[in-house]
Parts: C-alpha cells; sequence; structure tokens
C-alpha cells in the first residue's frame, strides 16, 4: 500500500531525514538514519527529532484509511537514550471508534531496543474522500 498523501509530502519529516518504509491499513514503519543534525547537548538524540519521527509513524497509520486524521492528544515516554545508528517507528491503531483513533508507537534502534513509546488519538476529520476519476 501507497503511503497516505499527509504522510508522503511532509515537508518537515523529510526536512529532517525521516522515511516511510511499509504502509497498511492502521500501521506504518518509518526510519531516521541518525546524522549529527538530531544530537542534542549532550551528544544523544533529540527528543524532539525521536518525536517527530513517531509523529509520522501516527500520521501515516491514522490516515491509512483515506480519511483525513489529525492528532487531538498525544504523549510519548523516552526509556534509553541513542546516539548513533538507524531510529525506527512502527505504528499499530489499536482501537478506533466512530471518528476517534488510537495508536501506539514504538520506537526502536538497531538492535530493537526500546528507545521511546508514543500513545496517540486521532480525529477524523469528515468521510474518505471520493475516487479520482
Amino acid at each position: 500500500m501507497e503511503a497516505p498523501e499527509a504522510a508522503r509530502n511532509d515537508q518537515f519529516a523529510r526536512h529532517v531525514g525521516i522515511q516511510i518504509l511499509e504502509t497498511r491499513e492502521g500501521f506504518a514503519r518509518v526510519r531516521m538514519c541518525i546524522a549529527p543534525h538530531h544530537l542534542n547537548g549532550m551528544g544523544m538524540v533529540h527528543g524532539g527529532a525521536i518525536f517527530s519521527l513517531a509523529d509520522l509513524a501516527f500520521e501515516a497509520a491514522c490516515n491509512s484509511h483515506g480519511y483525513q486524521s489529525v492528532a487531538i492528544n498525544v504523549s510519548i515516554s523516552y526509556v534509553k537514550p541513542a546516539s548513533a545508528g538507524t531510529l525506527y517507528a512502527e505504528a499499530m491503531e489499536v482501537a478506533t471508534e466512530g471518528r476517534l483513533g488510537c495508536c501506539t508507537v514504538r520506537v526502536t534502534d538497531d538492535g530493537g531496543d526500546l528507545v521511546a513509546l508514543f500513545q496517540g488519538l486521532s480525529y477524523r476529520k469528515g468521510p474518505p474522500p471520493a475516487p479520482r476519476a
């Protein structure tokens, strides 16, 4: 499945080097190869960079149904620092009810260790767009 248009057109994600690897209904996997501009003053990946990685995975998973979805509440817990290699984020919708969707995103390092856990609630703004002719 091709990534939703909103995720493909995310200019900020592209600017910081986040790539979409896989999308399917209710799921997305993205990655970010750690570069010097991702590091904070202590030599660890900046929390904002990790959040951005998780947020793009969340965006891609929530918009995978054809609805235009936006975040209405998110939180992130950082559990392990990272300073080199590649980070991956896998988003999985865990519940959808009407116009709301709940999604969990796991951010891991090259070794598969958990770096951060992101939880998001999305709001579907309207029905899916009409198919293009």
